[in-house]
């Protein structure tokens, strides 16, 4: 179809996102409306002097609509909403939960599926101080971790070629409130990757087209339909990892330089993010030339949460949703560098909200940590309480 029209798709879409969030968001503030960072100071040595650093911004006044529920919270139970990891079932998650608080679970292929048919991943939500976060990469086609549950869909690369958005946005809703129904809050999807690979490579037929605009317009139907469902969506791979030079699951992985991204991986985030509703993002391993140094994944980049946020470097509108790490341990793009107890403290310094990663048994030594972290000053408590303000209002728990 001609640019014209696909971008007055994209925008019919956008307002079917608006639509759909309005429930969702009423009486409360949009996340866009906090104080977004003005002055930065670069933290890597980049030509792309535009680009932000998250790291020496003045920082903001917290909230006052998170203030009551900040101070009920120790420093350590704040940091610990900052974490989202793995379990193998419902006995892992419910001790997790019980010693250390953390902020969410992760369900992976590996999990006893039992915590969701059971209710359990329910239950130990509701008898958690803070609700849980209960995710799951659920994005249809070769990454489908509920397909054992009935809970499946053709790969995005397929739904952009045989589906109209309107439809894959009544699917979304359709997965989303199975979802809902077994406690699943937060899917990590849709993958917005632009990608002209392979279907069987890393991104390949995850990726809706290799044009970003179709990429907005179908990842805008498929957001949408989580949200009316009541699942957070989670945009990734952020800056974009469709062009890639390899599987970040197995090394390091190498974009085009920002530049390039700016005229093509980047579009979605510029369109997709104008009207986030409660939608997440997920920053990669990927190494960004011109923004983040030449041996610094963006998910340990302080320029790379920068610019997310500001939306300087690449266009883009500033964000204050929440930020997740991709997985930190099992990804060799960083565990071949880092165990989890640097690297969980590092991202979460870089800028970002949530670390994502596979066990449990290394909580109490990330937390303590950073709690380390917060006593030598690398890592402030307006910082920290920015971050869990964040979180808390999209668990629902902070409604301003």
């Amino acid at each position: 179809m001609g640019s014209s029209r696909r971008r007055q798709r994209v925008r019919a879409a956008l307002v079917i996102v608006t639509a759909a969030i309005t429930g969702l968001a009423a009486g409360c503030a949009s996340p866009q409306s906090e104080t977004s960072p003005t002055s930065v100071t670069s933290a890597y040595s980049s030509p792309s002097s535009s680009v932000a650093s998250s790291t020496s911004v003045a920082a903001a006044p917290v909230l006052a609509c998170g203030a009551p529920q900040l101070e009920k919270m120790t420093l350590r139970q704040k940091l610990a909403q900052m974490l989202v990891v793995g379990v193998t079932g419902a006995a892992d998650a419910e001790a997790i939960v019980q010693s250390e608080q953390i902020g969410g679970i992760f369900v992976g292929s590996w999990t006893d599926k039992s915590i969701l048919t059971s209710g359990a991943a329910k239950r130990i939500s509701a008898n958690s101080a803070t609700p849980l976060m209960v995710t799951v990469d659920q994005e249809g086609g070769r990454v489908s971790r509920l397909s054992a549950l009935g809970i499946d869909s053709p790969s995005a690369r397929q739904l952009a070629q045989t589906q109209t958005p309107a439809q894959v946005r009544q699917l979304a809703a359709s997965i989303g409130r199975q979802m809902r129904a077994l406690g699943i809050t937060v899917d990590f999807a849709p993958d917005v990757d632009v990608s002209n690979e392979a279907d069987d490579e890393v991104i390949g037929d995850r990726s809706f087209s290799n044009d970003p605009d179709v990429v907005a317009e179908y990842g805008a139907a498929f957001a949408a339909g989580l949200q009316s469902a009541g699942v957070t969506p989670v945009y990734k791979h952020f800056p974009g990892h469709g062009h890639g030079s390899g599987d970040s699951h197995l090394g390091v992985v190498v974009t085009p330089p920002l530049a390039s991204l700016q005229q093509s991986d980047l579009v979605p985030y510029r369109t997709l993010l104008q009207n986030p509703g409660n939608a997440a993002v997920m920053v990669g391993h990927l190494i960004v030339p011109g923004l983040t140094g030449p041996e610094t994944p963006a998910s340990i980049s302080p320029r790379a949460y920068g610019m997310l946020r500001t939306g300087r470097g690449y266009g883009g509108p500033a964000f204050n949703g929440v930020v997740f790490t991709d997985d930190l341990s099992g990804m060799a793009a960083i565990s071949q560098r880092y165990p989890i107890t640097q690297a969980a403290p590092m991202a979460i310094e870089a800028g970002a909200d949530i670390a994502l990663w596979l066990a449990t048994d290394q909580v109490p030594a990330v937390l303590d940590s950073l709690q380390q972290q917060v006593k030598a000053g690398k890592l402030s408590v307006d910082r920290v309480n920015r971050s869990v303000v964040r979180i808390l209002r999209s668990k629902g728990v902070v409604r301003c």
